[in-house]
C-alpha cells in the first residue's frame, strides 16, 4: 500500500463570501450538516485512513526577511493508504467537502526516501 496525503481546500474568497453574507445561526447549521456528513463518510472509509487528521488553522509565513500572518485555502489534512492515486480519487469523489462551492482537494503521494 502506499500512503497519500490529502489537503482539503476552500478558496479564501470563498469562504470571505460565505462569511460576508451567511447570518450567523444559517453558518452554525451549515457547520452542523456539513459535519454530520464528513463524520459519516470518514466512518465509511475509516479503514484507508492513517491516524486521524488535522484541521488547519491560521497560516504564517516565515522567508528571510522575517514572518507575515498570510490568508491561504487549506482547511484540512489528512493521510490515507491505497494502492494508487486513482484509489485515492475514487474514495473521495462522494465526500462532503465538495458540497462547498469552489472547494477541492489535493492528493499526493508520499515518496519512499530509500531508507
Amino acid at each position: 500500500m502506499k500512503k497519500f496525503v490529502v489537503i482539503y481546500r476552500v478558496p479564501a474568497e470563498t469562504m470571505q463570501e460565505w462569511k460576508s453574507k451567511t447570518p450567523p445561526e444559517e453558518m452554525k447549521k451549515q457547520g452542523e450538516e456539513l459535519g454530520v456528513k464528513m463524520m459519516a463518510w470518514t466512518k465509511k472509509n475509516e479503514k484507508s485512513f492513517v491516524g486521524q487528521g488535522l484541521p488547519l488553522g491560521k497560516n504564517t509565513r516565515v522567508t528571510s526577511a522575517g514572518a507575515q500572518a498570510v490568508t491561504n485555502d487549506l482547511n484540512y489534512m489528512c493521510v490515507v493508504e491505497a494502492e494508487s492515486a486513482d484509489a485515492v480519487v475514487a474514495m473521495f469523489k462522494d465526500n462532503p467537502h465538495f458540497d462547498i462551492p469552489t472547494s477541492y482537494v489535493d492528493i499526493m503521494e508520499v515518496p519512499h526516501m530509500g531508507m
